[in-house]
């Protein structure tokens, strides 16, 4: 199966599935020499992890991650780092009734079309387990940018979204709360209808917002390579997403050329941020700031209409353990696959200065 490598010059390689004995990862192009906090990993895999609080999956998975190669005495060597995370709390039995079976808005039915045989444990490869392994990438790749603030948090929740603009947040709410919304009293609402939706037996989605500050001038490469592109690659890579917009995106198409052009200062930033920090595909300086967009997990818990593998019409039931909504676990995450683009756009923009 092609597509399981990301990056250019830092290429992170997955490998497993989500009830197979494990998941891991290869990291080529790490450069040598850099100090690692095995802590710092250990944390960032934390707050992925599912079973981690009420409003997610109950599946018990420590996350543990055991690193094979490219490291030495706590530093990383300029080989190739392969790691491993085990499976420990498989329930394969769960997914019996869809081995013949295709659960609506999921991956079974496009794998079984596409190559004629698949794991229907969890979703095979299609699980959103896989991104266990690019938490690990990315907490590496965020301590070689360390200069580089990555933070992402929930805006929204179904209808429910933070209001204010999140240079008027404080950053620090984030993990004091299960959804990981940089508002407090807003957290408390989506935290109570995300239970509500539960035990409805359904789902629903949201949107994460990451802000990358502290970026350098000139990531970026024209014309196919832009930084906004390559950044909106990476998150419509992850499971769940349907959407991605950057700066002013969609309230953008609202504004004047007038309103929204950014006028430049003495110093050379700029007086508003309309652009997100990326002009022409290459950052400006200031701050980058992005929308992702999660849709309802395809799993409820409520009778649907679909096909068999012999496109009979049957009815079925998710069973199992699932999120109910994925954007509290989908926080690492986003910051994870932006710590990659923007380390890999570094050290090509680095080789290029030579």
């Amino acid at each position: 199966m092609a597509g399981n490598t990301f990056g250019n010059i830092f290429k992170v390689t997955t490998f497993g599935e989500s009830h197979g004995p494990a998941l891991g990862g290869v990291i080529d192009g790490c450069p040598p020499g850099i100090t690692l906090d095995l802590k710092f990993i250990e944390n960032e895999m934390q707050r992925r992890k599912p079973g981690q609080s009420s409003i997610v999956t109950q599946r018990k998975e420590e996350d543990t991650v055991t690193f094979y190669s490219g490291i030495f005495e706590g530093k990383t060597t300029g080989t190739p780092i392969g790691f491993l995370i085990h499976n420990k709390d498989q329930k394969s039995k769960d997914y019996s009734h869809i081995k013949e079976t295709y659960r609506p808005s999921h991956a079974d039915y496009v794998y079984d079309k596409k190559y004629g045989h698949r794991d229907y444990r969890g979703g095979g490869r299609s699980s959103a387990r896989e991104t266990a392994c690019r938490v690990v990438a990315g907490a590496i790749a965020k301590q070689i940018i360390k200069e580089i603030k990555i933070t992402a948090f929930v805006s929204s929740v179904g209808e429910i979204k933070v209001d204010k603009d999140y240079n008027s947040l404080d950053f620090s709410n984030i993990e004091q709360n299960p959804v990981r919304c940089a508002d407090p009293n807003v957290a408390v609402e989506m935290e109570k209808y995300i239970k509500e939706i539960r035990k409805e037996g359904d789902t629903i989605g949201g949107v994460v917002t990451c802000v990358i500050e502290n970026c350098p001038i000139g990531i970026g490469e024209p014309v196919f390579d832009k930084l906004h592109a390559e950044l909106g690659k990476a998150m419509l890579s992850i499971n769940a997403v349907k959407g991605f917009e950057f700066g002013s995106g969609f309230n953008g198409t609202k504004l004047k050329g007038s309103e929204h052009n950014d006028s430049f200062k003495s110093n050379g930033t700029t007086k508003t941020n309309n652009s997100g920090g990326i002009q022409g595909g290459i950052s400006n300086g200031m701050d980058i700031y992005f929308n992702v967009a999660f849709k309802p997990v395809a799993t409820i818990m409520k009778s649907q209409k679909t096909i068999d593998s012999d496109n009979n019409e049957v009815e079925m039931s998710g069973k199992g353990r699932h999120d109910p909504c994925v954007v509290p676990r989908a926080v690492p995450i986003v910051e994870a696959m932006s710590a990659l683009v923007i380390l890999d756009y570094i050290l090509i923009n680095n080789i290029y200065n030579k």
